[in-house]
Order: C-alpha cells, then structure tokens, then sequence
C-alpha cells in the first residue's frame, strides 16, 4: 500500500483521528492534519506526515500544548506579538496569517512575531495563505543551532526557513521556501531512515569533517547554503525571528529531537505587505504571472526538459497528484504504530483511500 496513491481526505482523516485521540479539539487535529498532508502532496515529506510520531509523543509528554492558540501579548496597529506557549505550530501560525492579513489590509504593513512557538511543518504554506490574501507574505522561523560558521566547527546558529510568496493572476503564486542550510534536516532524517547515504556537501560530523554518512550528519552539522552567504542570512532570521519576539534565539531554541519533555521554544516572523497600498489592485498579480511566465518559457540548456519558475514545481507536484499523495513506507509504518498505540485502526481508513 506504500507504494499506492492515497487520497489527501483520508490520509487526512487519519491523522487528525491520532490529533484527537491525544487531546486536541476536533476542529484544531482537521487544521494540524490538513497542513501536514498538504506538506507531502507538494512532495515536501520531510515536513508532512513523517512529523506526526515526534509531534504525538511531544503532546504525551507534555512539551507541546492541547490548546488552539497563542496569547497576543503585545498589540500596537501594524505590529503584534504572540506568545505561543508551545501550541502545536500549525495552529500558532495560521493565527499568525489571519492577524497580519487583517491588520495590512488596513494600514499596508503588518508583522507578526511569535515566541515559544513550535515547530509549524512548511513555511512556504503560511506565506502562500498571505498571498491568498492579497499579500505578499514572508514567513521565517529560527531553529537550534545546527550549522557552524563557514570554516567552523561548533554549530552557532539554525538553518532558520525563510518562505516568500507574492500574489499572482495565474494558477499560483510566486514562491520560495528554503531552509539556509544546503539541505533541510528532515531530509537528512529520511535518509537516515531508508539507509541511503546522503550528497557531499549536505553536512560535516561533529569534528568538522564532511560526511555522507546521514547518522554521522544528525550527530554532526549541517552546512550553510552557498557557505558565508547562507549563514549571514540565517544569523539575521535568528535576530528578527527571536529578537522581535523576545523569545529564544541560537541555543535558546532545544533540538526538535531531542528530550521530548522540553519545550522547544523556537521563534517565528510573519511579514504582510497588502500589494493595494502600493499600486492599483491586479496589476502586481498581472506582472507576477508575467514574470513567471517569462522563466517558464526561457532558453533551456541542452538535456534540460523543462524549466520551472518559483513556486511552480509544488505547483506542478500538486497538480500530478490530483487530491493524492504517497506516504514512504517508513512514515506509513509509523503512523500506523502510533494509531495502535492509542487504540485507532488507521489501516482501514487510509487503505479506504488507496488507489492501485
């Protein structure tokens, strides 16, 4: 069944069915369930329902929140700050979105920081919900140290997601999601999973040295995407995302993986900017869609089939997948554990959305 297409609805269904058999509204586990599906069917699995094990026994062990949102602790026009008190990311940053979307609508501008937050799964999807909205949304998050500074061997700062979408009048937006490491963590973690060995270049172990041993890459560090480049830019997500939040910054923030009692307390940064305070309403959009028309249809190089503008391959990848995913048969394995663990029968409502 690993290897079948599996409808989005049940697959969602499943998993919000573990979210409430650990405590959590029924309206909250559909949300958390929906933004980790949707993390797989764009092919992102590393944020999707692979995630589901960690955030289950983080729940039991009392480090992350039953409750369905943040506390606004500081509330000054264009410029909020909330107080997660480690609620599942999910739902944090969707209160997130709907505050920063409102308030920019109304005065052009609006940032929302938010600390004690928990880990929220794709950022780009956040900062797609902003450009639904009319807005051009940025989203970042800091992380615990995992990258040392370029020639370094002791890990100073995370490899902090930034995600970027602007509004447009095609199929999609324009975006970017990237962690600045050259590879996020949970990639590392699936490989490590499957036994596969990972690229040079990805990470170093803990004296520095590369590696393409994917257990030596957990122990060790990650490198920084494009060396010196990659780490100013995930040093300066630390400062805004725990700075302006008063919340956890570099070794503030505990390892997602690690005790799963200690609340991971890292930091998020949302940024709306409403596209109609700066020119007439549609033509931003028109000229995104133009602009990414123009990279679409670009000169390719020899052996190069197709070339995607940002934003278009998740695009593309959702498209293919017509309302479905594929789960790897180690993420389907251990949802279906953690389903027996709390007396749930996920086989039977994922196998009623399997398609051979």
């Amino acid at each position: 069944m690993a290897g079948d297409r599996i409808l989005a609805p049940a697959l969602v269904e499943a998993v919000a069915d573990v979210f409430r058999a650990v405590g959590l509204s029924a309206g909250d586990a559909a949300l958390v369930a929906e933004d980790l599906v949707a993390a797989d069917v764009d092919g992102v699995a590393s944020h999707g329902v692979a995630l589901v094990p960690m955030y289950v026994d983080r729940i039991r062990a009392g480090s992350v929140s039953k409750a369905s949102a943040g506390i606004v602790v500081s509330d000054r026009a264009g410029s909020i700050v909330i107080d997660a008190q480690d609620v599942l990311g999910q739902l944090t940053a969707r209160q997130a979105v709907s505050l920063a979307a409102a308030r920019a609508k109304m005065n052009g501008l609006a940032a929302v920081s938010v600390r004690n937050a928990f880990h929220f799964g794709a950022a780009g999807r956040y900062a797609r919900m902003l450009a639904d909205e009319g807005c051009v949304g940025i989203v970042m998050s800091n992380t615990r140290p995992l990258m040392p500074a370029p020639g370094g061997a002791e890990p100073l700062t995370g490899n902090n997601p930034v995600a970027i979408a602007a509004p447009s009048v095609g199929g999609f937006p324009a975006e970017v999601d990237m962690a600045l490491s050259a590879v996020a963590m949970g990639k590392i973690r699936n490989a490590a999973a499957a036994g596969e060995a990972i690229p040079h270049g990805w990470a170093v172990d803990r004296q520095g040295l590369p590696t393409t041993n994917p257990s030596a890459a957990i122990e060790g560090m990650l490198l920084p995407a494009a060396g010196p480049k990659g780490f100013g830019l995930a040093f300066m997500v630390d400062l805004l995302c725990g700075g302006l939040s008063d919340g956890a910054i570099g070794p503030e923030v505990s390892p997602l993986y690690g005790d799963v009692a200690k609340p991971y307390r890292c930091s998020n940064f949302f940024l709306a900017i409403h596209v109609d305070h700066f020119v007439p309403s549609g033509r931003f959009g028109e000229r995104v869609e133009a602009e990414l028309a123009r990279v679409a249809a670009s000169r390719r190089a020899p052996g190069t089939d197709r070339v995607f503008a940002p934003g278009e391959l998740a695009f593309d990848a959702r498209m293919r997948m017509d309302g479905h995913c594929r789960l790897a048969p180690a993420t389907l394995s251990n949802l279906i554990q953690v389903g027996r663990s709390l007396d749930l029968d996920l086989q039977s409502t994922i196998t009623k959305g399997t398609v051979q």
